[in-house]
């Protein structure tokens, strides 16, 4: 048996947490959480927000034999192999892993920040964590006039919690559809329909270019033709940027991310990297799924196994209001965006508002979206991501008809 070491985990959050239960029995396991919440996770956070869920509903287990430490590691030693930590304390480790998460990306707008200063006006929030969260849902009465900045996942699931809150909501998108990372502009279409039914006024091609705000809090958002929006509330969904200050201070190598090998280490072999901050093959992923693999993984390594991380296949899933009568229920995964000799297959029923999608590249289901009726979506996530040529004697339609698969 490997005798025990001790292993650092800096972050606490979903890959922290899922590392730290895989350790906890084999290694003396120190986690450092700079939030004072106990673990959660950050995926249903728009559940919470939209008051679907209480906040402890969210939370992970903890795991039963490693050491919790709520404190902001500061400092990494990499000669002494020490954490410093904001409360004084060095934490020896043998194993450091930094699962370090992301920020949310600030957009510079006028009137974002105070000359000098670095804390954002009253009423202007981020959505990225609890007290995020928590705050937002504190602050948000019916008929608050609420401006929600960048229509991708997370702002659309903000817009949607709010609205459900009785907020008169403004979707702010500069993009030309909504979610353009994950759905084509036909699903976007359908997507925007579905949130204009729930109340909300969506402008996308809309820049925002700065914030009026007055001594006790936000007032207006200003768009770049000058149209100014009323606000009592904004939210910057803006996307977010992996933390890698720690880390740079160490010297080690950073791009977008922290740089990783298939045994996530970093340019230093004692230090191992996951999940938001990290950046394996050029991708950063910044997604649950990803970071629990990359969890999973390093699990076997820490623990003698033999095991590499070869890259996760992303598979993006959304309710919109699960307990309403008429949600929306949204999946897409890989490449919905066909090459000129792709097979593509598409049924849409605006009716039903359900919306279906694939392509076949080479015999090979390489991407797809299913909006309104997602069936089908278990079958074609394992044919999508076994990576295997398709039957021949399998027509495509069956692909989206046939929920049993091929």
């Amino acid at each position: 048996m490997e005798p025990r070491e001790r292993i650092v985990v800096v972050g606490a959050g979903l890959a922290g947490n899922r590392l730290a239960q895989h350790l906890g029995a084999v290694h003396d396991v120190t986690l450092i959480a700079e939030e004072p919440h106990p673990a959660y996770n950050r995926v249903l956070l728009a559940e919470v927000l939209a008051g679907h869920y209480p906040a402890d509903v969210i939370r992970l287990p903890r795991p039963p034999h490693a050491t919790r430490r709520e404190a902001r590691a500061v400092r990494v030693d990499r000669a002494a192999r020490t954490v410093q930590c904001d409360d004084g304390a060095g934490l020896p480790y043998d194993r450091l892993v930094l699962a370090t998460g992301s920020n949310p990306v600030l957009p510079p707008l006028r009137g974002l920040f105070a000359p000098g200063g670095h804390e954002l006006p009253a009423g202007v929030h981020a959505f990225r964590t609890l007290d995020d969260c928590l705050a937002l849902a504190a602050a948000t009465r019916a008929d608050t006039r609420v401006v929600v900045i960048g229509g991708g996942l997370l702002g659309s699931s903000a817009a949607r919690a709010l609205a459900r809150r009785g907020a008169q909501v403004v979707l702010a998108h500069q993009g030309e559809h909504l979610m353009e990372r994950q759905l084509d502009a036909q699903a976007s279409r359908m997507l925007r329909t579905h949130l204009e039914g729930l109340g909300v006024e969506v402008h996308t091609e809309c820049r925002v270019r700065g914030l009026r705000c007055a001594p006790d809090g936000v007032r207006a958002v200003e768009l770049a033709d000058g149209y100014r929006l009323t606000a009592e509330l904004v939210v910057l969904a803006c996307g977010v940027r992996p933390r890698t200050g720690l880390a740079r201070a160490a010297g080690l190598e950073t791009a977008r991310g922290i740089v990783v090998d298939d045994e996530l280490r970093t340019s230093d072999p004692y230090i191992h990297a996951l999940g938001d901050c990290a950046e394996h093959r050029g991708t950063v992923y910044g997604l649950a799924g990803p970071a629990l693999d990359q969890a999973d993984t390093l699990a076997r390594v820490l623990t003698g196994g033999k095991a590499t991380y070869e890259g996760s296949r992303v598979l993006t899933r959304l309710t919109l209001v699960p307990d309403s009568r008429t949600p929306l229920d949204l999946a897409a995964f890989g490449d919905p965006v066909p090459g000129p000799d792709d097979d593509v297959i598409q049924l849409a029923d605006a009716t039903r508002r359900a919306y279906r999608k694939v392509v076949v590249r080479d015999g090979r289901l390489v991407g797809g979206i299913l909006l309104g009726d997602l069936a089908a979506v278990g079958a074609l996530a394992r044919a999508w991501e076994a990576d295997e040529p398709l039957p021949d004697d399998v027509p495509l339609l069956h692909l989206l008809t046939h929920p049993g698969g091929p």
